[in-house]
């Protein structure tokens, strides 16, 4: 038996190790480090990292593939210590991310044993990986009925966990992997690790998924072909995918109440990497603030390691439009998708006392109010924003009970306001857009009688109520589904815009595709409207957001890599860009949803993803790592940073390329105001990916007044032993006859066509004010 004495000095070493209290400055770090500077003594890049820069405790994830480093959970004075170490590349603290929240694929083009779908086998054996909030296996979207075996080249894993075992994946849903480290760390306050963490009473520690956003993602992608779906009748038909019969990956790197961490995405990157995806669709972006540098952006490193090595990587583009500048994801080896309608509306009516009836839409699946009139109240004449917004506990019983409350759109959730009028005992809601939102709707599965209405019918019914303050009164009319609605696509009013906020170089976001209204999937552990309150259990869901646009974009990778095994990444972005679409189904320009005026490059990019077109473009703008590299080196990068994101070591030339002549698919040139007459020359190479070896091409120019665009030469000949061919574009500004727009910008484009394919790149001109 030890002596007393003894006892007592092993309980002072005892404490130290394990009743100090956590620092609660500490937070999670993302270390770069030099790989090549590891000493030979350690046997893995684990054992130096533990040995000289954190404790193993403190370590999160080790990322080996797309990054090399580490996450820790430090404090900032060690964070700041360690940037000093001549290992380490780059520190930066973990950010918090948010997610950008069956008719679809007929109408970018897909149809049934013919074209894309039947060339590529409906996308047969690709793998998508999609990082969100993980997936509900049991619908009939992940069916693996008549697929063959898995890829042979999968590497990856069915990690398992709460509710969800390794026969939660088959051959449809090939591996599903979580990540919660960066989460659990982040989430609480303070030491997060050890007092924060995962709720498990509303979310699954494991690949399932609580929250539906995943579910709904990963079926728009790559979903089986599912008869007679539909969320409570709306959107009755044949659900499927864009690609049904790809194989799906899933990595949930988000999670229901803290969102997604920089740190976990990373990690998702490292992983999908190693395990053999083909395509990874990432409906994530944003954080607080401005967009990052590509060296301290996550998503944007973990991306570029992917893509150099022939990972096609589509990402949202945001939902903050219309504002301008708030595209986010905005590296050049990312393809930035944002949203636009479809030809599919679920029309309602607001009827007002006087007669007027005024158009809107809902997917309100509850008893309807049968044409009975009810007092109509708007609570946000008296002025308080929280009242008109109709936030929670804001709304007096007493002056909303038994009445149709029309309530403010913003801040809180558009459902959220519906279930705080339904408490307050309103029997109805009307809710009104802003001038922001114009005349763009989406739907929503509300909790009672709701429609949303544009920004001037909202005026309309307000100024009626205004006018009749005690005998106003409405009812609300549901009419189901529609198809073949006109316009279509029309951009979506809350799709995120140019121009590029850190390299206006390259025009984003690059494309539109479907994004509003979408059928898919859903999880069984949430109701459609996402709110705790709703009980409601659908196999099926309608979500409006870039989130769900992105999906139909990685569907269509998947495709178009199955038809074309040796596309790169850039080669199949370039593809989907140059054919994509600029007239809705009337042939006539796609208009802003959020004006109903003609939009513009900064809205849609290179148009709508038409893809009976980007099988066969003719033309393709390919990309190589080199020229990625000339282009970080061009906006003025050095050595480290580069090599944080590129993980090799470079040497910028002494004489800079031109940002502007990076191989893109669009071109955007950049004057200066009050430049008088400026002219500036472009570089792109064009490569010949039709099935004629011995094509010509001539082009043809769209160029506002006062601006003359020219192409040199005028004429590109391929053959046999010529697939690549360079030429020239000039654009030349006459500031004082130019057309420019309010936003400093006009738009143009240079189109080559054989006779066959047309292949259109868009010009964006764009002036700048010099500091």
């Amino acid at each position: 038996m030890a002596s007393p004495p003894f006892l007592f000095l092993l309980l002072l070493l005892w404490i130290p190790l394990f009743a100090a209290a956590p620092d609660p400055t500490a937070k999670t770090y993302i270390i770069r480090i030099d790989a090549s500077s590891k000493p030979s003594i350690f046997p893995t890049h684990y054992h130096w990292y533990t040995s000289e820069f954190a404790q193993p405790t403190a370590i999160l994830h080790v990322y080996d593939t797309v990054f090399h480093g580490f996450s820790a959970l430090l404090t900032p004075d060690a964070a700041a210590s360690l940037a000093g170490h001549p290992a380490v590349l780059a520190t930066f603290e973990d950010r918090r991310r948010r997610l950008h929240t069956t008719r679809s694929p007929q109408f970018i083009g897909l149809r049934n044993q013919h074209g894309l779908w039947s060339e590529s086998d409906y996308g047969s054996d690709v793998i998508v990986g999609v990082f969100d909030t993980g997936i509900w296996p049991e619908r009939r979207s992940f069916s693996d009925l008549n697929l063959g075996p898995v890829p042979a080249r999968w590497r990856g894993i069915c990690q398992t966990g709460v509710r969800f075992t390794a026969n939660n994946c088959n051959r449809k849903v090939i591996g599903a992997r979580f990540f919660s480290k960066g989460h659990e760390a982040g989430a609480g306050a303070g030491f997060g690790a050890i007092f924060g963490g995962i709720n498990e009473t509303i979310e699954f520690k494991s690949p399932r998924d609580a929250d539906g956003h995943g579910t709904h993602t990963a079926s728009t992608a790559a979903g089986r072909h599912v008869f007679k779906a539909s969320l409570g009748g709306y959107a009755a038909g044949i659900a499927k995918g864009v690609a049904p019969k790809a194989r799906l990956a899933i990595y949930k790197v988000c999670w229901r109440i803290a969102g997604c961490f920089d740190s976990d995405i990373l990690a998702a990157f490292d992983a999908a990497v190693n395990d053999g995806v083909d395509v990874i669709s990432i409906s994530i972006g944003g954080g607080e603030g401005v967009s990052s540098p590509y060296y301290l952006d996550p998503i944007a490193i973990g991306a570029y390691g992917a893509v150099s090595r022939g990972i096609f990587v589509s990402s949202s583009a945001g939902n903050e439009g219309p504002n301008g500048m708030s595209v986010t994801n905005l590296a050049p080896w990312i393809t930035t998708v944002g949203a636009a309608t479809i030809d599919r509306n679920f029309p309602a009516e607001v009827v007002l006392g006087d007669g007027t009836k005024l158009s809107g839409v809902s997917l309100y699946s509850g008893p309807p109010l049968n044409g009975k009139m009810y007092p109509l109240v708007y609570p946000g004449k008296s002025g308080v924003l929280s009242v008109s917004l109709c936030m929670e506990n804001s709304l007096d019983p007493a002056t909303v009970r038994g009445k149709i409350v029309i309530c403010d759109r913003g801040s809180n959730p558009r459902v959220a306001k519906g279930l705080v009028v339904k408490k307050a005992g309103g029997v109805g809601m009307i809710l009104a857009n802003g001038v922001s939102n114009g005349a763009g709707l989406v739907g929503d599965a509300h909790l009672l009688p709701a429609c949303a209405v544009g920004s001037d019918e909202g005026d309309r019914i307000k100024a009626y109520s205004a006018a009749n303050p005690t005998a106003a009164t409405a009812t609300l009319n549901f009419h189901g589904t529609v198809i073949g609605t006109k316009p279509a696509p029309v951009v979506a009013s809350f799709s995120a815009r140019g121009p590029n906020s850190l390299n206006p170089e390259i025009p984003k976001p690059d494309l539109i595709a479907p994004g509003v209204n979408i059928l898919a999937a859903w999880s069984d552990a949430v109701g459609p409207s996402s709110l705790e309150s709703d009980t409601r259990k659908t196999e099926f869901n309608i979500l409006s957001g870039t989130s769900m646009a992105c999906p139909h974009v990685s569907g269509a990778a998947a495709l178009l890599k199955s038809a074309h095994p040796d596309w790169s990444p850039a080669a199949i972005r370039s593809a989907m860009m140059t054919t994509a679409s600029l007239v809705d189904n009337t042939m006539n320009p796609i208009l802003d949803e959020s004006n109903e005026n003609r939009a513009t490059s900064y809205d849609y990019g290179a148009g709508n993803l038409k893809l009976d077109l980007a099988m066969d473009p003719g033309l393709v703008y390919d990309v190589t790592d080199a020229d990625y590299i000339n282009f970080l080196c061009a906006i003025g990068y050095g050595p480290k940073p580069i090599e944080v994101i590129t993980r090799s070591p470079v040497n910028c030339p002494t004489k800079k390329a031109s940002p502007e002549n990076f191989n893109y698919p669009s071109i955007a040139a950049l004057f200066p105001t009050r430049g008088g007459v400026t002219t500036k020359t472009f570089i792109r190479v064009a490569t010949n990916v039709g099935e004629e070896a011995s094509a010509v091409y001539r082009a043809t120019i769209e160029g506002p007044k006062g601006v003359a665009i020219t192409v040199m030469p005028g004429k590109l000949m391929f053959s046999e032993g010529v697939r690549k061919q360079p030429y020239y574009v000039t654009v030349r500004i006459d500031e004082k006859n130019a057309t420019i727009g309010e936003s400093g910008s006009a738009f143009g484009a240079v189109t080559w066509t054989d006779g066959k394919h047309v292949v259109r790149s868009p010009v964006v001109i764009t002036q700048i004010n010099q500091m």
